[in-house]
């Protein structure tokens, strides 16, 4: 589930919870509002978390050691 299904359910539920004054018999529409908003919000957490990871890069490696050998033939 990508970031935007998860705010289409999001802005489903908040539409269904705040906006609609019809009642269904068996069915308490503002309940299912509620459900789809925090299943969208558990969503978007989980896939910034998961973003948030695939992001962050490892530290760049360090310079090889050259170790240079001094001595002198004569």
């Amino acid at each position: 589930m990508g970031m935007g299904w998860c705010i289409g359910l999001v802005a489903i539920g908040a539409i269904l919870t705040f906006a609609v004054d019809w009642q269904m018999q068996g069915v308490n529409v503002h309940l299912v509002g509620l459900i789809l908003m925090a299943v969208g919000i558990i969503g978007v957490c989980a896939y910034v978390s998961i973003f948030k990871r695939r992001r962050m890069q490892p530290p760049p490696p360090a310079a090889p050691v050259v170790e240079e050998d001094h001595r002198y033939i004569r």
